[in-house]
């Protein structure tokens, strides 16, 4: 069971289109209870999305650190309340085994938060009624078919919703096997900004620099065209170009994102295939 960069999401998320289609999918698959899907390139926001969802920034140190309760968890039995979901990413090539002792590890812990919460002015309890609603795993592609199959066991015998995220392509693989893919009743495409929105996400880029963008301005405007030519609208990718752009307009005592500056940016990052 791995701990992700926190750190590196927190105060950075932005409420995109994407992010609210994601939210209304996964409020589907938790209300009905099936199995859904969500794919997309890399870094289009998959996981931030998810793991917004979930709340897991929150709740991931507590049940990573499983001890004695503090008043401050209070917050985070709420956080799970409010989002009834578990998010799980399998390490690579983890045995079946420690995989399925992880996942159940999560949901018991979870399943415990969520009771207290939603019956802490109680003072006699006789056991969890409260369970977790919405199990979403990352990285689907890593999950072997003795894996896939536990989940469909999983699904078949506790009713919890499912979802599965992965790149283009799972659905294909998914469909190799009829008992689970008979039960995905949602899938989501999570496709990268673009459009007006990707000029929103922009704007609030050049207001965390103290700047602001005006796309009439033929400087902005061709600043902008070079992030949109370069990231494609990936949303990681921009993460990473704006760090750099950043890092410049730092070093050379810039006030203003030109053409220049961002191939700049650009010449010192890594860019593959999103």
């Amino acid at each position: 069971m791995r701990s992700a960069a926190a750190g590196e999401r927190a105060g950075r998320f932005i409420a995109t289109k994407e992010h609210r289609r994601f939210t209304e999918f996964a409020d589907a698959v938790r209300r009905h209870r099936y199995i859904g899907l969500c794919y997309g390139p890399a870094g289009v926001g998959k996981t931030h999305s998810a793991r917004r969802y979930a709340r897991w920034d929150i709740a991931e140190p507590l049940l990573l650190t499983w001890g004695p309760r503090a008043p401050s968890d209070a917050q985070v039995y709420a956080a799970l309340a409010r989002s009834r979901s578990v998010f799980y990413t399998p390490a690579v090539s983890a045995p079946f085994q420690v995989l399925r002792d992880e996942i159940a590890q999560l949901m018991t812990r979870a399943d415990i938060c969520i009771d207290t919460h939603v019956h802490r002015d109680e003072i006699v309890r006789t056991g969890l009624t409260d369970p977790a609603e919405l199990l979403i795993l990352d990285e689907a592609e890593r999950l072997s078919t003795v894996a896939l199959e536990h989940v469909r066991d999983l699904f078949d015998r506790t009713g919890i919703g499912v979802i599965l995220i992965g790149m283009p392509g799972l659905e294909k693989r998914l469909a190799r096997y009829p008992q689970l893919y008979s039960r995905i009743g949602f899938a989501h495409h999570y496709r990268p900004l673009q459009g007006e929105e990707l000029s929103f996400v922009l704007t609030r880029h050049w207001r965390q620099f103290g700047l602001s963008l005006d796309e009439a301005d033929f400087t902005d405007a061709q600043a902008m065209a070079s992030i949109a030519r370069i990231t494609g609208g990936n949303f990681r990718l921009l993460q990473r170009l704006f760090v750099q752009i950043e890092r410049i307009l730092t070093i050379n005592g810039l006030r203003v994102i030109t053409d220049d500056v961002v191939e700049a940016a650009r010449s010192t990052l890594v860019i593959g295939a999103t």
